[in-house]
């Protein structure tokens, strides 16, 4: 008999979370042992973890970090997955398919080859070209190993004053979680306003929210050096005209796309940097190469561009799809709208779809509304304020983006309008939602349709 005819197929995994470990448990849920073999390479110590939840853990809330693990390696392996942890993929040789890994504990290094290949490399916070960036105390946190490093970092430290460079999702998070550690925490953001996932007059509400939590703003201020001491940790950081001293830093200034193996194995990348699929989530050109989590660019569907959208909701689904495909079912992955929520203390900032900035460069006409309203009715206990801003396509009245700050249950309302996005309906039709309603809840009229019909008017007008 022909051994190559019996053989096991081999599926080899590069990334043990979100997406690469959602992919390998979905094959295996399709192909059993002795269909399918299946390799994962993880460079860490974790797999499949919410890495959504880091802040949470440095802040205290989550007193537990094994709380954050989904599954474990040895729950992994117990699948007859082999999970190979503190080992990098180094190099992808995808004429011979094989990859190449290395030992980061002994320094081994061996090929294994593959019949499909999955990558889920993720991303890299990015660490800016500045002197100082890569001192003791600095930390980028993007891993579990991330945070239980910055978290070393805090229980070694005497001083009590920190600085996170930029305002982001991580960079508000974080300052918060600092805050909740009894620091002094001071923000250094080169925007007008925190949140650049945010129009800046959305952004200014989360500024005052910020200040009145404890924690220093500093807008418009590019940080063009990080000081250290005699002893070579970080002691301040330095912008043109200012110093802010500093016994830990956090970068967080966002991250890229970990594409370094795919670029020097010479598959397509974006312009974002990410790897290249196609709504089966195949690397454009190689029929059994999939991708998927925060290495690749996707599909908006409000704009029609490809975008990099770093998150864990994406790149579970990104898992599923590639699993089932490379199980061999048929999946596909159409794309986002955009959809984020995160919090400073009690306020809840929430967004979807375009921001206006977005809608002018991909050349969208459209109106732009804010209301105010409230949670709950207005006569009801704990009634708390909310902000909405709508965007419509001028003359078609279509959904562009709503953009959500407000104290508890304003946060989750923008999934009405991620729902709407998705769906490519106008201002005028989301008015006539039929959507829950009672006094603890919502008004009569819920915030979100109060924006749909000022921006239903406006658009008619």
């Amino acid at each position: 008999m022909n051994s190559s005819r019996t053989r096991r197929e081999r599926l080899v995994v590069i990334g043990g979370d979100a997406a690469g470990m959602s992919a390998a448990s979905q094959a295996r849920r399709l192909k059993g042992p002795g269909e399918l073999e299946i390799v994962a390479f993880e460079r860490g110590h974790f797999t499949s973890y919410s890495a959504c939840g880091i802040p949470y853990w440095v802040g205290g809330e989550v007193t537990d970090r094994d709380r954050l693990i989904a599954r474990t390696p040895q729950e992994h392996r117990a699948r007859d997955i082999d999970l190979r942890l503190r080992t990098e993929v180094t190099e992808l040789d995808l004429d011979g398919r094989r990859v190449r890994a290395r030992d980061l504990d002994t320094g081994d290094k061996s090929w294994t080859p593959f019949d499909k290949l999955v990558i889920a490399t993720g991303a890299r916070p990015i660490r800016p070209d500045l002197p100082g960036a890569d001192a003791p105390g600095v930390h980028g946190v993007q891993t579990l190993d991330d945070g239980q490093a910055l978290l070393d970092t805090l229980a070694g430290t005497r001083g009590r004053r920190a600085v996170v460079v930029g305002a982001g999702y991580i960079g508000v998070e974080m300052a918060e979680a600092l805050i909740n550690r009894g620091y002094e925490v001071t923000v250094v953001n080169r925007g007008s306003e925190p949140m650049s996932t945010l129009d800046p007059d959305m952004g200014r509400l989360v500024h005052e929210a910020m200040e009145g939590l404890g924690i220093t703003m500093v807008n418009d201020a590019e940080v063009t050096k990080i000081l250290t001491g005699d002893d070579g940790r970080v002691r301040a950081v330095a912008t043109q005209d200012r110093e802010f001293p500093a016994d830990v830093v956090v970068l967080g200034i966002g991250v890229r796309p970990e594409t370094q193996l795919a670029r020097a194995a010479g598959l397509p990348l974006g312009i974002h940097g990410g790897l290249l699929t196609d709504r089966s989530m195949r690397v454009r050109g190689h029929e059994d190469v999939w991708a998927g989590g925060d290495c690749v660019e996707v599909l908006d569907l409000v704009s029609g561009q490809l975008r990099h959208i770093p998150l864990g909701t994406h790149a579970n689904k990104h898992g599923q799809v590639i699993g089932t495909n490379a199980g061999g079912g048929y999946a596909t992955f159409p794309g986002v709208v955009g959809t984020a929520v995160s919090k400073v203390c009690d306020l809840e900032i929430a967004r979807t779809g375009l921001r206006e900035k977005d809608a002018h460069r991909v050349g969208l006409r459209f109106e732009a509304v804010t209301i105010e309203s409230t949670s709950r009715a207005g006569y009801y206990p704990n009634a708390s304020p909310m902000t909405v801003k709508m965007l419509a396509e001028l003359r078609t009245g279509r959904l562009l983006g709503v953009q959500i700050v407000g104290r508890e249950g304003a946060g989750k309302r923008v999934d009405i309008a991620a729902v709407a996005l998705t769906a490519g309906m106008t201002v005028e039709q989301m008015t006539t939602l039929d959507l829950g309603y009672a006094p603890p809840f919502s008004p009569v009229w819920d915030p979100v349709l109060v924006a749909a019909r000022k921006a239903a008017a406006k658009v008619r007008g």
